[in-house]
């Protein structure tokens, strides 16, 4: 079977490559065993020395790496370099600091002496999306590598030549014994490999079915996992908020990577008092977005990375709008090729309709009007997913019920939900479980060992 890279603004094939055979995989297991006694022998300054090198590669390369993304997936260049450079800042944050993450820790017993030991665990699974091709491998990449573990990357199948480009680059880094490994293969062999036991964990950033069956077929073996699914996240704004700085950073969490992101504000939730002031100026900043040649550094909006995309984020605001919602703007296919959808806006969402609760994977807002702070939690939570929030407001109290009261990983009070390698990363609920990024996230695969001398 081969696996295809196609340009999404213009759907021309610009690579094929061959899928993995049985035999090319058995010997890509073989590899990681020899490459994990290589990677935990080394000390975390060896181990930094080389995650320092991968920074240093990545900032030199970073207009050429950012083409490669973009190609293949259709995010405007500006922020493919600002992908590949947030890459460069998570490895030299890991290797500034795993060895202080994973130092073992005292504790006071009755032992003569008592203290945690974090310890490598092996090949970690990674199977990872195409919306963000460098980041989210890297995220899981650089605290793996540096806690003494070898990583095996299955990646989306339409973004083959950024996942070969991370093997190169990680080789070149110095981690060149099969420390990390591309595998292109398809979603069926995924099973296969977790019932290998040299594979001993696995992490998942993608969709809810996708997740179950990682998440399941690892169980089934007892290993670990880490799911971090879909989002249908709520931006809040209260009558206190900085309505300029509100409506500018809302638009901006609702295309980022051309509305393509798990934390991509999707539902806007606004109290009545100002929601007309804000739904007028939301409007029109997105209808001056400029939409086009993703290659091009003055384009807002560049194409959805699949046909299937915009198929689905079509049906999704044609049931909207057949179920009751007002369309305000766009709705409509862009262009005469690639796989362009206008920035759209929706109001007057029933329940039942599909941008009311689901996500949205493209740039399609929902807007909301609600009573009160108790209406807006309660509008916030209703949706099976909790990844993450952004709430606006300049009022105290209001601030520590939006904190105490919404069900996800993260609240960002007045600015964008982001990632950041300092803090944890993940979800409750349908967004799934376990934590990449900061202290949690590199000693989610480790042997947490108690050590007791009497």
């Amino acid at each position: 079977m081969s696996i295809a890279s196609v340009n999404p603004a213009t759907g021309e094939t610009i690579a094929t490559f061959e899928a993995l055979t049985s035999a090319d995989l058995e010997q890509r297991l073989q590899r990681t065993v020899e490459a994990f006694r290589i990677n935990r022998a080394r000390s975390f300054a060896e181990r930094a020395k080389r995650m320092q090198r991968a920074a240093e590669i990545l900032d030199s390369r970073a207009q050429e790496l950012a083409r490669t993304i973009t190609l293949e997936m259709g995010k405007p260049i500006k922020a493919a370099v600002a992908e590949v450079q947030k890459c460069a800042l998570v490895c030299r944050h890991y290797a500034e600091h795993a060895e202080r993450y994973l130092a073992d820790e005292r504790v006071q017993t009755e032992a003569a002496e008592s203290y945690v030991r974090f310890e490598p665990i092996g090949a970690v699974l990674a199977v990872m999306p195409w919306n963000f091709p460098f980041w989210q491998v890297f995220r899981f990449a650089a605290p793996a590598l540096m806690a003494g573990n070898v990583g095996l990357l299955k990646h989306a199948s339409n973004v083959p030549q950024s996942a070969l480009a991370i093997e190169d680059l990680l080789r070149e880094a110095g981690f060149d014994h099969g420390e990390f490994q591309t595998l292109l293969i398809t979603s069926e062999q995924v099973a296969a490999l977790l019932e290998d036991e040299r594979v001993k964990a696995a992490t998942l950033t993608g969709s809810e079915p996708a997740g179950a069956s990682v998440a399941s077929n690892a169980a089934k073996r007892i290993k670990k996992s880490v799911l971090e699914l879909g989002g249908s996240d709520p931006f809040i704004v209260m009558p206190s908020a900085d309505l300029e700085e509100a409506v500018k950073t809302a638009v901006k969490a609702r295309i980022v990577n051309n509305g393509q992101s798990c934390i991509a504000a999707k539902r806007f939730i606004v109290h009545e008092e100002i929601a007309s002031e804000f739904e007028s100026r939301f409007v029109a900043a997105m209808e001056s977005l400029r939409i086009g040649d993703p290659m091009d550094e003055s384009t807002d909006v560049g194409p959805l990375a699949t046909p299937q995309i915009v198929d689905d984020i079509e049906k999704q605001v044609e049931e909207s709008v057949a179920a009751g919602a007002k369309l305000l703007t766009g709705g409509q296919r862009y262009g005469d090729k690639g796989n362009f959808y206008e920035p759209t806006v929706l109001t007057d969402i029933p329940r039942d309709a599909p941008a009311y609760a689901e996500e949205t994977f493209g740039p399609v807002a929902s807007l909301f009007r609600v009573k009160d702070i108790g209406d807006a939690i309660a509008l916030a939570n209703a949706t099976p997913f909790g990844l993450a929030a952004s709430v606006w407001t300049r009022d105290d109290e209001e601030r520590k019920r939006f904190i105490d009261g919404i069900e996800s990983g993260q609240v960002f009070v007045n600015a964008m939900v982001a990632s950041d390698p300092r803090v944890p990363f993940g979800g409750v609920k349908h967004s799934g479980f376990g934590r990449e990024l900061g202290v949690y996230g590199i000693r989610e695969f480790v042997n947490i060992k108690t050590i007791w001398v009497a």
